[in-house]
């Protein structure tokens, strides 16, 4: 019965130490968001495409706001205009007639909000993945499956290169980038390992012709999240701007970026 007594009275007193605390959170007015990724994978067309408008929301909240009623267009070199329309209220906006070209020059136009944003970007190719490597004695207890996406790398040319990698593990897209700088015209791979990978699970893998500009970017923010421990679409610890500038009020930038990339994918079954 003591010990009853004495096991209650410090449940009461623990429960009176509790406060309530309020968070005071700077705000800020929302920023537009632009995922503007033009991918052509190699076999087909590429005329369907897709850009995706939305805008920051406070930290803790969990819904993302699409941008409603922009004007969004893609103007290439020889001034052809590819109108994107906006499907429904999704803030996703589509164009189903697309030309993509190899090292053409494209600009990005949006307006929005009575403000105009514009980027401008070449087409950058990619070298196909030749193979597939396998080793099931991997990471450090040395029984993690670890895949290698084997691609030869042109000589006499600077390339970049962003990789992705999504299986059937429920978790982000493993992404990573790489550049030629010590193995120009050599056979190079990106790599891909997580703890539950298994026999029989299917990998996709896509690897992204790119520039050095966006290179440079999302090296820093995949170091963002690997100093951070989070993922590459969480809350960064600084901001980090893409090529996309607000013409009309460069103070009120967008977030984002604008790329165009020819791409190599291949389904891989974990043996």
């Amino acid at each position: 019965m003591r010990n009853f007594i004495f096991i209650l009275s410090l449940l009461l007193l623990l429960t009176s130490c509790e406060d309530l605390i309020e968070v005071d959170l700077n705000t800020a007015d929302p920023k537009l968001v632009i995922e503007a990724s033009i991918n052509w994978t190699k076999g087909t067309s590429g005329r369907e495409q897709a850009i995706k408008l939305s805008l920051t929301a406070p930290y803790f909240e969990e819904t993302i706001t699409p941008a409603n009623g922009a004007v969004v267009s893609i103007t290439n070199q020889y001034n052809t205009v590819f109108k994107f329309i906006e499907e429904g209220t999704t803030g996703m906006y589509r164009n189903t007639n697309f030309v993509p070209q190899i090292n053409a020059s494209y600009t990005l136009n949006i307006a929005y909000n009575d403000e105009v944003y514009k980027a401008t970007e070449i087409f950058k190719s990619v070298v196909t993945i030749d193979r597939i490597g396998q080793n099931n004695e991997g990471g450090f207890s040395g029984d993690e499956i670890e895949l290698k996406a084997y691609y030869t790398d042109p000589a006499d040319e600077k390339n970049f290169y962003f990789f992705e990698f999504i299986s059937d593990i429920p978790a982000i897209p493993s992404l990573s980038v790489y550049e030629d700088r010590f193995n120009n015209g050599n056979e190079i791979f990106g790599f891909y390992s997580k703890e539950d990978l298994k026999a029989g699970d299917t990998v996709t893998i896509r690897n992204f012709g790119i520039s050095e500009r966006f290179y440079n970017y999302m090296f820093i923010l995949l170091q963002q999240n690997n100093d951070s421990g989070g993922g590459p679409f969480e809350t960064q610890s600084a901001v980090v701007k893409g090529n996309c500038v607000n013409e009309t009020n460069p103070e009120n930038f967008p977030l984002g970026y604008f790329r165009l990339s020819e791409v190599a994918e291949v389904n891989y079954t974990v043996q």
